[in-house]
């Protein structure tokens, strides 16, 4: 009798399903914002990483509408065919204003970025160092690099340093890979401590700033200018799609690495360019990001707020009793670990029911469970209000 190759699936669906790791879409309806529409109810938005509240701004909406109906809905073929548009080039200048290195290169979303930069940079003599907490992307890149990946303990710069005298020498070009803000902790990565290491072993670095660029730095750069590391040797990698509000990714750096990018990235090369609304929309958001400071100084109190309130009713001598404890984070995104799969999906439910709307993280995103707010600079102290109260009626129950 036959057998049917397809027939893995189900038993694998059902190990899934077991260890409450399956996962499902829940859809939104209307404008984004610090409140939305969920499966027909408003609810108190705490899963977006709109962190500046631009997805939903009027300017950005404007400058897509008027890139359509100047150059249509899509690019129509990869940048190097008939895909370049005006707003491409003028993009990756901004990009690179804001980010004061000499030229940039704009992916069609931030996933293609760090795969496309890592396998270019990269081959089989190569040797890759990446923190063991780093986004997929990342991850995914340096595996189709085809180099050696070598993890070390995450934000650990001795064990980098250990690493790298055990193996740098055995191979002809180093890598470290890090995250800038770690996207499902909220913690920064030791950034001065990897240049320094980097320029002891001879290595280049490539840091992901998805979630610092526009929330970080006292012009929005990200965080290598909030750690002043600004003009260093770095690559610097990120994502629109986040405080930008837009769609898209792109790479910084030095004029040659840039050309080099253009002529090796195979995800900027052979895939369609980025749709002239969403490429308005980013150069609008990066504009706000310049001459709107008080957006992130607004952020930045909600995020202290927030802190304050959760410090007040889960202190750490406490923690064990309510089931919560906060993980450290220097940035818009602040996490409750909780004890395992099944109690995270409970207090996700929970909150739903409440009004809010978080991020219910588990394995395998991320080693443990975890409840994920991020902060926007649209929320009010109400909203938050609201939400450390349906907490607490969670613990109570």
């Amino acid at each position: 009798m036959a057998v049917n190759p397809y027939a893995w699936i189900e038993p694998s669906l059902d190990a899934i399903h077991r260890a409450n790791w399956r996962r499902s879409v829940q859809e939104i309806q209307g404008m984004a914002g610090a409140t939305v529409s969920l499966e027909g109810r408003t609810v108190i938005n705490f899963a977006s990483n709109d962190y500046l509240g631009l997805a939903g701004d009027r300017r950005l909406i404007e400058a897509a509408i008027t890139a359509i109906q100047t150059y249509g809905v899509g690019s129509t073929g990869s940048r190097l065919l008939s895909g370049h548009r005006p707003l491409h080039r003028q993009l990756e200048r901004a990009i690179a204003d804001l980010k004061q290195t000499e030229d940039g290169i704009v992916f069609s979303s931030g996933y293609l970025a760090n795969l496309g930069a890592v396998s270019a940079l990269t081959g089989r003599r190569d040797l890759i160092l990446a923190d063991q907490y780093n986004h997929s992307s990342l991850k995914h890149g340096a595996i189709l690099s085809g180099a050696t990946v070598i993890d070390y303990a995450h934000c650990d710069p001795g064990d980098l340093q250990q690493r790298l005298e055990q193996h740098r020498d055995c191979y002809r070009r180093g890598l470290i890979l890090t995250d800038s803000v770690f996207s499902m902790d909220g913690d920064l990565c030791p950034l001065v401590d990897i240049l320094d290491l980097a320029d002891q072993f001879e290595c280049m670095v490539l840091v992901d700033e998805a979630h610092g660029s526009g929330v970080l730095g006292a012009t929005g750069a990200g965080c290598v200018e909030h750690l002043g590391c600004t003009g260093r040797p770095v690559i610097q990698m990120g994502t629109l799609s986040k405080a930008f509000g837009s769609l898209g990714g792109y790479v910084a750096g030095s004029a040659k690495l840039i050309d080099f990018l253009r002529n090796r990235a195979a995800t900027w090369i052979y895939t369609t360019g980025l749709s002239p609304a969403d490429t308005a929309a980013a150069l609008a958001a990066i504009a706000i990001v310049r001459h709107e400071p008080e957006r992130r100084a607004r952020l930045h109190q909600q995020v202290a707020y927030l802190k304050h309130r959760l410090a007040a009713h889960f202190p750490k001598s406490a923690s064990e009793a309510s089931g919560f404890t906060q993980l450290p984070s220097e940035s818009p995104i602040v996490c409750l670990q909780v004890k395992d799969a099944a109690t995270v999906m409970a207090v996700g439910k929970h909150l739903k029911d409440a009004g809010i709307f978080a991020a219910a993280i588990r394995p395998p995103t991320t080693p443990t469970s975890r409840l994920r707010m991020s902060v926007m600079a649209t929320h009010t102290e109400a909203q938050i209000d609201q939400l450390i109260g349906a907490l607490r009626q969670y613990v109570a129950r």
